[in-house]
């Protein structure tokens, strides 16, 4: 049998009328059996659900609904109402139930109430199904490491959303930071009063995101710790929480968390030896501001003006940071990855962030010692 490259050439020498025939037969095959190639070879979508679309649960239906490779199953809620309306514009299944969503899906976002954090998360884990559960992992420390425990015996992904780690601003920022000699940093997360999310303080609502920024940019143990608050409401739950670190490197921190502001802020700055760089989370934005002296003079010596300072702006890309983090859950799902906020990454910063309520709430001044008391963990991974 002779290969087809000579029979088309051949052909082409002896009946040039019909060589037009005879490509558009073998091309129309090679197509089917190239699609047929690429759909074999193509993963099959990952089968995901949602389990809460109240607020933070509806943007994760909506993210996940346009993921590639991924198969929306449905979404669950005890709010009927909620969920058919969700079902419905989505076009998935609804369950009242959330354990008679998880025979359908491999994997689920769970974006419920802190206190239903851990009930939740670990029937999924125990059940089979990988786990991305809203910040913070849990409502207690026990809690926590319980999920952290049976993620570790399941061989389950847990992943918990520490959405800024994903911020293009944030990406950036640690990049600029890797050139600097860091001295001190400072994070400001405030927003006006909402019902949002009024099931927990500031601190585990709010704060807890730059605590977790904190932890990863200093790469210390915190050996030093004063808090400070107040209420603003009858909730019980500290509206507003300035808090002050000191780590084992010798870099300090102070972090400000408010629910009671009437501006929304999301800055973290860096006070470096050579630099203080700021990036501003809701405007996606970097700056770098440095200290220059420089006199600008006619040619007869006369000072035109002087240059104090130079600013310069780093440019960052526009992905949605929920994108990017649902897109790091599903490839850790489907190549067996940890991810970079799993559950030890959380936990950890729980532990700091119930250390900095407690304190603001017994207004003492805790030292190393009394940090490491406060958090023996009893994980046993």
């Amino acid at each position: 049998m002779l290969p087809s490259g000579w029979f088309l050439t051949a052909t082409c020498r002896i009946r040039p009328n019909v060589v037009e025939e005879h490509n558009r037969v073998p091309d129309s095959i090679s197509v089917r059996f190239a699609n047929a190639y690429l759909q074999r070879n193509q993963p099959e979508p990952l089968r995901i659900g949602v389990i809460g679309v109240g607020n933070m649960g509806q943007h994760h239906t909506r993210v996940l609904s346009l993921l590639k490779d991924v198969e929306l199953v449905g979404v669950a809620d005890i709010n009927v109402e909620r969920g058919l309306d969700t079902a419905s514009k989505y076009r998935v299944r609804f369950f009242e139930d959330y354990r008679d969503l998880l025979p359908h899906v491999e994997a689920v976002c769970i974006a419920v109430p802190t206190k239903l954090h851990h009930g939740v998360g670990m029937t999924c884990l125990q059940r089979g199904v990988h786990v991305l559960v809203e910040k913070p992992i849990a409502a207690s420390i026990a809690e926590a490491e319980s999920l952290v425990n049976a993620a570790a015996e399941s061989g389950q992904i847990l992943q918990v959303g520490h959405i800024e780690r994903f911020n293009p601003a944030f990406q950036e920022f640690t990049k600029v930071l890797k050139t600097e000699e860091l001295l001190a940093l400072e994070a400001h997360r405030m927003s006006p009063y909402s019902n949002r999310a009024n099931d927990v303080s500031v601190v585990l609502d709010l704060m807890i995101h730059d605590i977790d920024l904190l932890l990863e940019l200093a790469a210390a143990p915190v050996v030093k710790l004063t808090a400070s608050g107040s209420r603003a409401s009858d909730s019980g739950y500290l509206d507003y929480v300035t808090a002050t670190l000191g780590f084992a490197n010798g870099i300090v921190a102070t972090l400000t968390a408010s629910k009671v502001t009437h501006r929304k802020i999301r800055r973290i700055s860096a006070h470096c030896k050579n630099s203080l760089t700021e990036a501003d989370f809701l405007n996606n934005e970097i700056l770098i501001h440095r200290q220059t002296t420089a006199n600008y003079k006619t040619d007869y010596g006369q000072v035109l003006y002087r240059q104090d300072g130079l600013i310069e702006k780093v440019y960052t890309s526009n992905i949605e940071p929920l994108h990017a983090e649902l897109e790091h859950f599903v490839n850790c799902v489907r190549g067996g990855n940890q991810p970079s906020v799993g559950g030890e990454q959380a936990l950890k910063a729980l532990r700091l962030a119930s250390s900095i309520e407690q304190m603001a709430l017994d207004g003492q001044v805790w030292n190393q010692r009394e940090l490491e008391r406060m958090n023996q963990p009893t994980l046993k991974v």
